[in-house]
């Protein structure tokens, strides 16, 4: 039976093994990506393009070079992850969505690859095939699901006649199932700690990793890095003969103003001003990488095209407004650098003790967060980030309780030492725990109105897709 929607094929997809849900495969290996490929006809090759990994802001970068990209008149198929609104934001054509025809047929496609033509090569006792897909293996297991999402995004790039393919990467780099692919450039973001029970305990293993998307004798465009991790990848490119472009090395921002509607800058690599909808400091850097990688690989592109792209991209849950009495802003952060970042440019524009909700995954790291959180609000409320993700928000709540008390025992022990007990009401802030993240929304926007403040929700795109659903 053929797929008759886009969501008949994203609800079939779910049934199999999804790290992005707890559930871990038995083998991460890229030999399996490339097997499933070759029995497609090797979609992934059907247009060049931009490869992008990084631990925060690849999602903004890739993004911001598509939508260059489309301006410039290129048929762009983007790849990126996770979704905020609709799931089909992870497969799309520019920044809107490919036909349903498209969508149906690749999925079509793919289920037959998955169903019929795999099978039949394991029962024909191929021994490639049987170590790597049957359970019975060491090894082996069913495709999973982003192994089956990236075929199907190279499938509907396929088939929808896309001639440039602008790919993030989903986790790491070396062993990601988008690593099939010999991009015209490489992207590399900022790397921070991430995802260690996998990439390793320390920021230069975390670097190797997404290191291997770098590929022999293609550019590697990367942003700013701390000395030790720069290694890595200048070491990783020497061995691959690629020719690295470091963003502080090739250009410097200037001009930056961050508003309430976007940010200005110049960079050396465009004349004049830049603008992008997007609040913050972070997205001129991101938007510096995007240019340098677009450039890099389609030097035809002109300066007004790069203008025009920047201007009418549109990103849901990068520092995007959902109200504005009070004034309620969303942001992805998920990292403590960008979460950092982020609550910089929040209370540069609306001021400091506003309120905060929060919610992370249980992957990260709550106690760092709530260090850079707390002493920035009068009031947060801990709640849960959706359920597609596994998260404990009792011991996220615990991690802000502690850290709020520790500020007022700090408060108060600066009021005993300078007789001025007025300093610790300055100082408190009030931590609640409500689950129910439309119930948490409910109780911050009544607070927030009563007192005149501005509102943060973040810490996870999961968090800030429920925020952006309630009415």
């Amino acid at each position: 039976m053929s797929f008759s929607s886009s969501a008949e094929v994203f609800e079939w997809l779910s049934k199999f093994i999804n790290l992005e849900r707890g559930q871990k495969p038995k083998s991460f290996r890229l030999d399996r990506m490339k097997f499933l490929s070759e029995l497609a006809g090797n979609p992934e090759s059907c247009a060049p393009s931009i490869h992008i990994a990084g631990s925060k802001g690849k999602g903004s970068v890739t993004a911001m070079s598509a939508a260059i990209l489309t301006a410039a008149g290129f048929r762009v198929a983007r790849y990126m992850s996770p979704h905020v609104i609709d799931i089909r934001e992870r497969i799309c054509l520019g920044d809107s969505y490919f036909d349903e025809e498209v969508y149906c047929a690749a999925g079509n496609e793919l289920r037959e690859i998955t169903e019929e033509r795999l099978p039949a090569v394991i029962t024909q006792a191929a021994q490639q095939a049987a170590a790597l897909f049957d359970p019975a293996t060491p090894d082996g297991c069913e495709p999973t699901y982003w192994e089956l999402l990236t075929l199907y995004f190279f499938l509907c790039a396929k088939k929808g006649n896309c001639n440039v393919m602008v790919v993030e990467t989903g986790m790491g780099g070396r062993l990601d199932s988008t690593n099939i692919i010999d991009p015209l450039v490489s992207v590399i973001t900022l790397i921070e700690l991430e995802h260690t029970i996998f990439l390793g305990n320390t920021i230069e293993e975390i670097a190797g990793e997404k290191a291997g998307i770098i590929k022999q004798g293609k550019p590697l465009i990367l942003a700013k890095q701390n000395k030790t991790v720069l290694e890595v990848f200048r070491k990783k490119a020497e061995e691959k003969n690629s020719p690295l472009f470091y963003l502080p090395k090739i250009t410097e921002l200037s001009g930056v103003k961050v508003h309430s509607g976007g940010t200005d800058f110049t960079t050396k690599m465009v004349s004049g001003a830049l603008s992008i909808p997007i609040p913050g400091k972070i997205q001129a850097e991101n938007a510096s990488l995007a240019i340098a990688a677009v450039k890099t690989a389609f030097p035809q592109i002109n300066e007004d095209t790069i203008r025009c792209g920047l201007a009418n991209l549109f990103l849901p849950a990068r520092f995007e407004k959902i109200e504005n009495t009070p004034p309620f802003i969303i942001d992805g952060a998920h990292t403590p650098e960008s979460l950092e970042l982020c609550i910089e440019t929040f209370c540069s524009l609306y001021g400091e003790g506003g309120v905060l909700v929060f919610g992370c995954t249980a992957d990260k790291d709550a106690s760092a967060m709530a260090r850079i959180a707390s002493p920035r609000f009068q009031k947060v409320i801990i709640t849960t980030p959706g359920t597609f993700k596994i998260s404990n928000p009792a011991l996220v709540y615990e991690a802000f309780s502690l850290q709020a008390m520790a500020q007022q025992a700090a408060a108060q022990q600066a009021a005993a030492q300078q007789a001025a007990a007025q300093q610790v009401a300055a100082q408190q802030i009030a931590v609640q725990l409500v689950a129910d993240t439309q119930e948490a929304v409910k109780q911050a926007v009544e607070f927030a109105k009563e007192k005149n403040l501005p509102i943060l929700g973040t810490g996870s795109f999961y968090l800030v897709s429920e925020i952006r659903k309630i009415e």
